[in-house]
């Protein structure tokens, strides 16, 4: 069998192997309850807390202002509902945009059915939305702005350094909550130099296993919890500590080449280049774009036809967000794209375990699908 290549990074990433071997051992060996006030206990208390200390180092924070969730959709409904329920008497108006994560979106649609105004800033040509948008749309009612770090179909890099400055000239109370999962250890996101009050980081995208994540919430903000009964996570997320996946997580971020930026460039630019060769290719991620993502698309073959066509040869991309399912994207429905060139569009996304032998393999590949498939 050929080698396989793994080019769908953005919705997951293998685990490396530090990780994994750290999630065994607090399986195996540090395996105590960390609530319990025993030995075994209190061992596993103390790995949890050194996982804490790294994650908040990462993005410059206290080690008091993490908080672990199961991932990305925990973290960003925890962020989203915490803060509006913290501040319902001070406003109904949210704003966000309309090209945000599932777990976002769907929420602020939850939240309209309950009564509260939601704006939804469409995105320019390149996939951002606008500056001067959203300073039009905060006003002084407004108690949540909830924009994405990178957006996760495009990889578009969105203008949060202007929100807070546009909350504190509307003179809103409104707290500012960044969905930074696709953007986490890849590009510098500090909470503390942006004035971001609430971030959600996940670790499967990192090389960390499945189903931890983390929530930032800075010093002095209150959100309202989402779930009762417990003590841990300072009762803001209680239940028993996923010991052995917080640690995994804590163990992924040590590790983690930030220095692999430069690679990741070079490779877009490569696949970029190749890509090109394809005969009606049209590229939806700009070149501003954060270069781990390439969303293209070849107008009259299906993404999905495509996809399969790759998988049957050990090439592994996406078609668009893992959370859809194979649905419509509202993200380029936002784009406001004709349906074929929607229905065509495929994602790769990078590691630093994808290589430029990677670039050649899927063009050949792609040029074989475009000879042979049968147009749509």
């Amino acid at each position: 069998m050929e080698k396989e290549i793994y080019l769908d990074n953005s919705a997951t990433t293998r685990v490396c192997e530090e990780a994994a071997q750290k999630a065994l051992e607090m399986m195996t060996e540090f395996y105590g309850n960390p609530s319990s006030l025993h030995s075994k206990g209190l061992e596993a208390e103390h790995e949890i807390q050194y996982a804490r200390k790294i994650i908040a180092g990462s993005v410059s924070a206290m080690p008091e202002e993490i908080y672990f969730t199961s991932g990305g959709t925990e973290g960003n409904n925890t962020a989203v509902f915490g803060a509006v329920n913290a501040l319902k008497r001070r406003g109904k108006r949210i704003v966000t945009t309309a090209i945000e994560h599932s777990s976002v979106y769907e929420a602020m649609q939850e939240l309209e059915k309950q009564g509260y105004e939601v704006i939804y800033l469409p995105p320019d040509e390149s996939g951002c939305v606008r500056t001067e948008d959203i300073k039009k749309a905060v006003t002084k009612d407004t108690i949540l702005v909830s924009i994405m770090a990178v957006n996760n179909e495009l990889g578009s890099v969105q203008p949060i350094s202007a929100v807070k400055r546009a909350i504190t000239a509307a003179g809103s109370p409104a707290l500012f909550h960044v969905d930074a999962v696709q953007a986490y250890m890849k590009m510098p996101v500090i909470p503390k130099k942006t004035g971001i009050d609430l971030m959600t980081v996940s670790g499967h995208k990192i090389h960390a296993p499945k189903g931890v994540g983390a929530l930032y919430v800075k010093k002095g903000v209150r959100i309202i919890p989402l779930h009762y009964g417990g003590m841990q996570e300072r009762k803001l997320r209680p239940g028993t500590e996923a010991a052995p996946l917080i640690c995994a997580m804590g163990r992924a971020v040590e590790v983690y080449d930030r220095q692999q930026g430069e690679k990741i460039k070079e490779l877009n630019k490569i696949f970029r280049q190749r890509l090109s060769e394809i005969d009606g290719i049209v590229f939806n991620s700009d070149e501003g774009c954060l270069p781990y993502i390439i969303n293209f698309s070849l107008p009259g073959f299906r993404s999905e036809t495509l996809l399969h066509f790759l998988a049957e040869r050990g090439i592994f991309v996406s078609s668009g967000s893992a959370c859809a399912k194979g649905h419509k994207s509202h993200v380029l429905e936002a784009m406001k794209y004709d349906d074929k060139r929607a229905d065509s569009a495929l994602r790769i996304s990078f590691s630093d375990e994808n290589s430029a032998d990677d670039a050649n393999i899927i063009v050949n590949n792609l040029k074989i699908a475009v000879s042979t498939l049968a147009s749509s």
